[in-house]
């Protein structure tokens, strides 16, 4: 078997067993999958620091060098999030999940061999490309491979599935480092990632054909399903199951060939990464004030370059029409703000508490009540509202929680009232970025999807990075009770705005 043969091979599609693509309830199989991806990654994002420490002791390390391991993660997962959701909508998003499945397990078996700090780096940097490749992909997946009824319920499910790798990150990566080694915070990602390229397999759908599935007479086809002997997934499905149509239903077919936007990929990682280094200052790199300021104007110069770029570029990464189309663009700063949401109370609240005298591990379980609310938000409890609201009333009432808990988080003493506000507040983000995320995929036509998605997370990621620097920002200039205290009032003003953001989709 040659080269070009294997590569065929592993890039073409292959569909699902003829008994799970006929279940009438199938999609929420491809649900689970992705929802093990979005479980793995919030469970790498929550552990990680938790390992600094022990990390700086084994390799002899400052702090300032430890935190590379998750700068370069951060740097490359938002730099690539959108060039693969470029590739995979021409690849094909079931053939890309699963290849981060695979490069993310490898990744994390070399990250706990390292040797060295600057390996240990190195392993990360390619992690974060097996987490674009999962993340780009997993809002489109859900999105596209569930009936329209079920998107908002199917992306509430993933989102849980996020908030409850939050939630266990900081307690697992506590138990394993105290009673085994940091590596295995790293092993223990191998199982998942095995489990999780078996069931990729087995239980997504198609997202794309070659060129030799197309049918060979495309007029006389009704309806955009695969070719072939008559036993498709997508005929099975359409003919049985007409009201549950899945994504085999909805496949972009065969692509004409476009060039890579290289000028870009390169613009959008200069920008981004400018902007990571200058925002990591504030948790503790070590850089002077003319380098943060160069690094600043460098990303807005960058920036500005970018969008200048991706207006004449043929086949453009960030896709401004699908920016500019409406509910897309304020969508995403919706998401951006959403995460920002989520990630701040989670620095911050072990501050807060543990200054007001409540121990580690008491500070450790009223603050897993934020993500336990969002879990619980995003699956079930989106059910309590009436039916007939729609995804915009979801939004704004979640925002507005969202903000009502974070005043009283600030307002209220920490040692005695914490678990209310906090579960408040998690609520309300359970509510806001499933039905946010739904308004952006309508609005982002089936065969962009994979790059919307990529933007969506893009967004989320960016969103985590500023919520991390700006909680240690203000606790670095006004210390753990006054600058805490501050931010939560800043966000909770920030999440009355998101309401106010927030924009139906129109044709």
């Amino acid at each position: 078997m040659n080269a070009a043969t294997l590569a065929s091979r592993l890039l073409t599609e292959r569909p699902r067993p003829r008994g799970i693509a006929d279940w009438r309830h199938a999609h929420w199989l491809a649900v689970a999958t992705v929802c093990l991806g979005a479980f793995l990654g919030q469970l790498d994002a929550s552990v990680i620091a938790l390992v600094f420490p022990a990390i700086g002791r084994d390799f002899d390390a400052g702090f300032a060098a430890v935190e590379w391991v998750a700068l370069a993660y951060l740097l490359v997962l938002v730099a690539l999030l959108a060039p693969i959701g470029w590739l995979s909508d021409r690849v094909g998003r079931k053939t890309m999940y699963i290849g981060g499945f695979a490069v993310f397990g490898l990744s994390s078996l070399g990250a706990g061999f390292a040797g060295g700090l600057w390996a240990l780096v190195g392993c990360r940097a390619v992690q974060a490309v097996g987490a674009a490749m999962m993340q780009a992909n997993s809002v489109a997946l859900v999105a596209r491979g569930v009936p329209e009824r079920a998107m908002r319920r199917a992306l509430g499910i993933q989102a849980s599935a996020q908030g409850l790798g939050l939630a266990l990150g900081p307690s697992l990566g506590g138990l394993l480092v105290e009673h085994a080694s940091w590596r295995w915070v790293f092993w223990v990602n191998v199982p998942i990632a095995v489990f999780g390229i078996v069931a990729g397999w087995y239980l997504l759908p198609r997202t794309r054909t070659c060129a030799s599935d197309a049918p060979a007479a495309p007029a006389a086809v009704p309806g955009p399903r695969l070719a072939g002997a008559g036993r498709s997934e997508a005929r099975l499905s359409e003919a049985r199951h007409s009201e549950a149509r899945l994504s085999e239903a909805r496949l972009d077919g065969p692509r004409e060939d476009a060039r890579f936007d290289l000028p870009g990929m390169l613009l959008l990682t200069g920008a981004t990464t400018a902007l990571l280094l200058a925002l990591s200052t504030a948790s503790g790199l070590p850089l002077p004030g003319w380098a943060v300021a160069a690094l600043l104007l460098a990303s807005t110069a960058l920036t500005l370059a970018l969008v200048r770029q991706e207006r004449r570029a043929a086949r453009p990464i960030l896709a401004p029409g699908l920016i500019n189309t409406s509910g897309v663009r304020s969508g995403l700063v919706v998401a951006l703000i959403g995460y920002l949401l989520l990630f701040c109370p989670l620095v911050l609240g072990p501050v807060l508490l543990t200054g007001a005298g409540v121990s580690t591990a008491h500070a450790g379980l009223v603050v897993t009540l934020l993500p336990a609310a969002f879990a619980f938000a995003a699956t079930v409890g989106g059910g309590l509202l009436p039916r007939a609201w729609s995804d915009v009333t979801r939004c704004r009432l979640g925002a507005l929680l969202a903000a009502a808990g974070l005043l009283l988080f600030a307002v209220l003493p920490a040692s005695v009232a914490a678990a209310p506000p906090l579960l408040i507040a998690g609520y309300g983000l359970g509510l806001l970025l499933p039905a946010n995320n739904a308004l952006v995929m309508r609005a982002i036509p089936a065969q962009c999807s994979a790059v919307g998605g990529g933007m969506v997370n893009m967004a989320r990621s960016l969103g985590t990075a500023l919520g991390m620097a700006l909680s240690v920002l203000g606790v670095h200039l006004a210390g753990a009770e006054s600058g805490g205290r501050t931010v939560l009032l800043i966000l909770a003003a920030v999440a009355a705005a998101a309401a106010l953001l927030t924009r139906p989709a129109r044709a």
